[in-house]
Formats: C-alpha cells, structure tokens, sequence
C-alpha cells in the first residue's frame, strides 16, 4: 500500500469523515484563502507501518496548503526505510527506531551531502499487546509471562503463570499462538526491549528488530500481523495502538499495578526518559527504560522518528522536506495525527528542540 497525493483529495469535500484530522487543516465556511504556497514538486518516503495513519493525517494538511507538492509515503517497515535511504532512494524516512551510534560513524547516506542527519521524534504511541480470545477482552500479563508466552515456555493459555495474573477470570484450554513480524521492524525492537529489559530471565534473545527465535506465526507489517490475529484462535501479537482496536488487550504490571494502554500512559514514560548524549545538535534520540518505568505510565511506548539529512544536493527536496517536517511537528499537525491515529502529541518543550533540528536542514551548499 503506497499513502500518496490521494491524502489530499480525501481531505476535502464531502470524503472529509473519512480524515477528520486532515480536514481539520482545510478552510472551512467563512475562512479567508490561504497565501498561495511557492514550493512545489514530489518528496518520497518509505519506512515505519506505524505511521500510516498519521502520515495520512499529515500529507493531507501540508497538501492541502501546497497545492503543487505532492509528498509519497510506503509503509515498507522501519528496516526496509532506513536502508532505502541510506541507498538514496528516498527524500526522507520514517523509521521506528533512530540509526545507531554505529550506523552513523560508518556513513554511506547516499542521500545526502555528508553523513549528518536529522532525526526527530514526531510519532510517540503505546504498543499494544493484542489478543483473540472468545470473551475475553482483557486480560494482566507479568513481564516474565509475557516474555515467556513469546519465548515458547508457555504455550496454553490455561497456564498457571497466566492464570495467577488473571485469577477472575475463566481461561480456556486452547494452545497459544503468538504472532510477530516477519520483517526488520522497529515496533519489534521495542517490543523485544520491553521483554529483554524487564524478564531478562524469561527473555533471553536480546533486543532486536527481527525475530530471534523460530515458533509462532509471522506476518509483513503492521497490516499483516493485524491480520493474521484477527483470523485466528488463541493468537496474540503486538501492534501499534493506531491498529488496535476490536482486539482483547493486556494490561501490563508496572510499580506493582497492571496498567491499561492510553496515549497519556505512554506519554508518561517518554516523558521521563533521557535523550541520548552524544549526538549530532539534529539528532534528537530517546533512550527509553520499560525497566524504569514511573507508576501509572505503560511501559511500552514506540517513539517513532522522521529522519532527513542535515545537507541535501537539491535546493527543491531540502525545501520540501524541510517545511514537510515542520508541519508534522507543529501543534495542527500533531493534533491532526492524534485525530487519525490516537498517538501521543509532542510536548511545547520537545517541539522548541524538534523545530531547532529541522532548522539544520540546508541544501549542500549553504553555511549553518
């Protein structure tokens, strides 16, 4: 699926339910004309399917307020984003997990003059531990019966492990099937951080964007996980909150409470997590602890980056690009995404920062 310039003509007439955020962002009854817009031409991104929703919600406004421009987004997976840009095939990526200290000393972004990036934190959402149990729409996972049931030690879901978290309630004699992606994906990292961190006894494969181990089922994206939960029994996954619903959902132990998802949640755990040091003045890059998780926030938050060069060689794509992010991070675009997609907005602090990276962004030629 390839999100394009249909953004923005869903944004407008009388589609407009269909993408309340975007049209949020459109003149409405009374309104002056916009300013006509001078940028034009065609930016293309691949990356993170965690983003869809809210890069509909996104294209839609920055469409919508720039009539020639058209911005393309495919929801290849963070792995397979990262690598097209470092290939030079995309203006831009939307990623799940930001480069590695690692992978930027070793450079080679073709898509740009030099190996200086920017790398912003603009999609902050919960991950949602998923089930399809007939009945059952919620149910308390400990760390290490989660990391257990995805590990393959538990594999019915009348597990004694299972029922001590859920005392209450009536848990059949059905073989569990977990669900992962088949592909590179940085929901998977966080998802593996989650279990490496936090049942490191239970979780003994590390923190990764691809499945260590074999056993459950696998799909393509966020779309294919989805999928695959839905049309089984007994099956239980991880996805992205903006793809949650109509699921049974975990709730997860944290400071000795199992807490529910929300974006507030979520919030509060990136909220009291560090940036990394270190790191380029554009480089804005959260480390995250589920292991330090304050009470009341849920432990399992995706912070989902955009990520461009600091120098492009064409003036048009440092242009589109740069106001393209811009729009993301300001307060219409953020709410526009929280409309289509139930993430988390920004905070003012972290958008002062957000802003001053983009600013970094210049066609090769120019001075900072």
């Amino acid at each position: 699926m390839q999100v394009t310039r249909v953004a923005r003509i869903l944004a407008a007439g009388a589609v407009c339910s269909l993408l309340l955020a975007g049209c949020a962002l459109n003149e409405r009854p009374g309104d002056a004309p916009p300013a006509a817009s001078v940028l034009s031409g065609t930016i293309s991104a691949t990356g993170a399917s965690s983003q869809v929703a809210a890069q509909e919600a996104w294209m839609a406004g920055f469409q919508t307020a720039n009539v020639r421009v058209t911005v393309n987004y495919e929801p290849t997976g963070s792995g397979t984003g990262r690598a097209n840009f470092q290939a030079g095939a995309s203006s831009f990526v939307g990623s799940d997990r930001a480069f590695t200290d690692d992978e930027i000393a070793a450079g080679g972004f073709r898509a740009c003059i030099g190996d200086e990036l920017v790398e912003v934190p603009l999609y902050i959402s919960p991950v949602v531990v998923a089930f399809h149990l007939d009945g059952i729409d919620t149910l308390d996972l400990a760390p290490d019966t989660l990391a257990s049931i995805f590990a393959g030690r538990i594999t019915r879901w009348n597990d004694a492990a299972i029922a001590a978290d859920n005392p209450e309630v009536a848990l059949p004699d059905l073989a569990i099937s977990p669900v992962h992606r088949s592909d590179p994906s940085g929901t998977q990292e966080t998802f593996t951080r989650y279990l490496a961190l936090t049942a490191p006894d239970a979780w003994t494969h590390g923190i990764t964007d691809k499945w260590p181990i074999t056993g459950g089922e696998s799909a393509q994206g966020i779309a294919g996980v989805k999928q695959v939960i839905t049309a089984g029994r007994g099956t239980i996954g991880f996805l992205d909150a903006s793809q949650a619903s109509g699921f049974g959902q975990a709730r997860l132990l944290v400071a000795g409470e199992f807490v529910a998802f929300s974006a507030e949640a979520a919030a509060a755990l990136v909220e009291n997590s560090p940036l990394r040091e270190g790191r380029a003045a554009g480089d804005l890059v959260f480390d995250v602890d589920p292991a330090s998780a304050p009470a009341g926030s849920y432990p399992i938050a995706l912070v989902s980056y955009l990520i461009g060069c600091q120098q492009y060689a064409d003036a048009g794509t440092a242009a589109l690009v740069k106001s393209y992010m811009t729009h993301m991070a300001s307060p219409e675009g953020q709410a526009a995404a929280a409309a289509n997609a139930g993430n988390t907005p920004i905070s003012e602090g972290l958008r002062e920062k957000v802003l001053a990276a983009i600013d970094l962004i210049r066609v090769g030629t120019e001075e900072p």
